[in-house]
C-alpha cells in the first residue's frame, strides 16, 4: 500500500469513525488505552518497529532491559519487516489501535501528522521529559510537521562522494577539502583519467539525489512544495549539470551508462571505486562501511561547494519514534520517557550502534566512537567523522520526496543517458524531464 493510498484509507475511516461515533476517534481510542492501565501505577506501551531478525532481537534485550529499571512500564511489542510494515499500521491506525510507540519513516510521517495520527511531542521536549539538546537542529526540525512534533529522530544519513585514496594518489592528487567546487571535482576526474588511464567518476545517476543537492545550491527547490510539479522554473540548472557531466563522459573520465550496468552486476563491494579502477562514487554515508572487507581505505568527502558555499547538503532523518495522539494522557508521558531513554541513554545507544543510521545524539555517537560503549570498527568511527563535516555545511531538511519518485527517477536517469549518449541536447533533455515529471506530479493534486 503507497503514501497516497494509506493517506486516502486513513482519511475516509477516520470520517467514517466520527460520523458513526458522533465524536472524535481520538477519544474514543484514549477510553480504551486507559483500560491498559491499572490501578498500581503498571503501564503496559505498545510498540511496534521494522526491521531484521538482528534488529528485533536487540530492541527485544532493550525493552526488557527498560522494563527492569522501570518495573512498572512493560511492553507488546510487535516487530515485522519492511514490507507489509505499512499497511500493517495503517490497518491498526483505521481500527482505533494504533501502537503507543511507533517507528516512523520520513517519507510517511507527513501522512500521520496530517491525519492526526501522532501526538505532538513539543510539550515533552519544552518540559524536559525529552532530551533533544544533543541532536541537530536541522533533524529535530524534520518531525515538526504543520507546526507538531510529530516525531523524534532517532538516527541520520546524508550524501557523501566515496573516494579511492590510493587511486587519487597514483594521479598525482590529494584527497580535497571539504570546501572543493565543482571545477575541482571536474578536473580531479580528468586528471585521474589522464595520469592514470582510469575512470574519474564511476556513477550512473539513477536517482535525483545529487541533482536535488545541485537545484539547492542554486536557492531552488527540486519540487513545489505540495509536490504537485517541479519547484525550480529555470531549465538551465538542469542544462548546466547535464553539461558537466556530459563533459565528462566525453573524457572518459567518466563511466558510460553501459559500462556501469555492467559494474552494477556486481555486489557493491566489487564495483569500479574498492576494485581500484575508479576514483569517486556518489552515495550514502554507508559506501564506505559497506565494501571495508575488501578495500578499507575507501573514505568519504562531502559533494562539491558551489561558489557562493550555499549550504545544500541535508541531514536526513533516517527514523523516528512517534507517539499516538490516541494514547492516554498517561501512557503518553511514559512513551515519551522510553524514548528519551532510547534516544540518549548509552545503554541502548551501545546495543543499537549503527544498525539504525547514524545515531541522532551526539553524545551516544562520541561514546561509541570512544568505545566506552558498544563495538564499531573503525570505518564506522570515520563515518561519524564525516558527520561532523557534513553537519557544519548543511542546511534544512527537504520535505518527503514525493509520490511518484521511483518514476521521477527513472525518467531522470533516462533523460541523462540520453544526453551522454548523444540522442538529445541538454536543453531538449531539461524539457523533456520537466514534461515527464509534471505529468507524475499532477497525479498528487486533490
Amino acid at each position: 500500500m503507497n503514501r497516497k493510498k494509506i493517506a486516502l484509507f486513513l482519511t475516509m475511516t477516520v470520517l467514517g469513525t466520527t460520523v458513526l461515533s458522533g465524536c472524535g476517534a481520538t477519544g474514543e481510542s484514549k477510553e480504551t488505552s486507559k483500560k491498559e492501565e491499572t490501578g498500581d501505577g503498571r503501564i503496559n506501551l505498545s510498540i511496534a518497529w521494522w526491521g531484521n531478525e538482528t534488529r528485533h532481537e536487540y530492541t527485544q534485550e532493550l525493552l526488557d532491559a527498560y522494563t527492569e529499571e522501570h518495573p512498572n512500564v512493560t511492553f507488546t511489542a510487535s516487530p515485522t519487516s519492511w514490507d507489509g510494515y505499512w499497511e500493517k499500521l495503517a490497518t491498526q491506525t483505521a481500527g482505533g489501535s494504533c501502537p503507543d510507540i511507533v517507528q516512523m519513516d520520513y517519507s510517511y510521517i507527513i501522512t500521520y501528522a496530517q491525519n492526526k495520527t501522532l501526538a505532538d511531542l513539543q510539550k515533552f521536549v519544552d518540559d524536559g521529559t525529552i532530551d533533544v539538546s544533543s541532536v541537530e537542529e536541522s533533524l529535530v526540525k524534520s518531525g515538526n510537521i504543520g507546526g507538531t512534533l510529530a516525531g523524534i529522530p532517532l538516527s541520520t544519513s546524508m550524501a557523501t562522494i566515496g573516494y579511492n585514496p590510493d587511486v587519487l594518489k597514483e594521479a598525482g592528487l590529494e584527497v580535497p577539502d571539504a570546501d572543493w567546487t565543482w571545477e575541482d571535482f571536474s578536473n580531479i576526474c580528468k586528471t585521474v583519467k589522464e595520469k592514470t588511464g582510469k575512470t574519474g567518476l564511476a556513477n550512473n545517476y539513477g536517482d535525483c539525489l545529487i541533482f536535488n543537492y545541485w537545484v539547492r545550491q542554486h536557492g531552488e527547490v527540486l519540487f513545489r512544495e505540495d509536490n504537485t510539479a517541479l519547484g525550480y522554473e529555470d531549465d538551465q540548472i538542469l542544462v548546466d549539470f547535464m553539461d558537466l557531466h556530459k563533459d565528462l563522459v566525453d573524457a572518459g573520465a567518466m563511466v558510460t551508462p553501459d559500462e556501469w550496468t555492467q559494474s552494477s552486476a556486481n555486489p557493491e563491494e566489487a564495483r569500479l571505486v574498492p576494485k581500484n579502477e575508479a576514483a569517486l562514487v556518489f552515495g550514502s554515508n554507508t559506501i564506505a562501511n559497506m565494501v571495508k572487507t575488501v578495500n578499507d581505505k575507501i573514505g568519504l568527502i562531502t559533494p562539491p561547494m558551489n561558489d557562493e558555499g550555499t549550504k545544500a547538503l541535508w541531514l536526513k532523518p533516517g527514523m523516528y519514534f512517534s507517539i499516538s495522539a490516541s494514547s492516554s494522557d498517561e501512557k503518553q508521558k511514559a512513551a515519551a520517557e522510553f524514548v528519551n531513554w532510547f534516544l540518549n541513554s548509552e545503554e541502548a545507544g551501545g546495543k543499537t550502534g549503527t544498525d539504525r543510521g547514524i545515531p541522532a545524539s551526539s553524545k551516544v555517537r562520541d561514546a561509541l566512537k570512544e568505545g566506552t560503549i558498544g563495538n564499531i570498527d573503525q570505518k564506522e568511527k570515520e563515518m561519524f567523522d564525516y558527520y561532523d563535516v557534513a553537519a557544519s555545511v548543511s542546511g534544512e531538511c527537504p520535505p518527503p520526496d514525493p509520490e511518484g519518485t521511483s518514476e521521477i527517477n527513472k525518467v531522470f536517469q533516462d533523460v541523462m543517458n540520453r544526453v551522454f549518449y548523444g540522442q538529445m541536447t541538454s536543453e531538449e533533455a531539461a524539457a523533456s524531464f520537466r514534461e515527464q515529471v509534471n505529468k507524475i506530479l499532477a497525479k498528487n493534486k486533490n
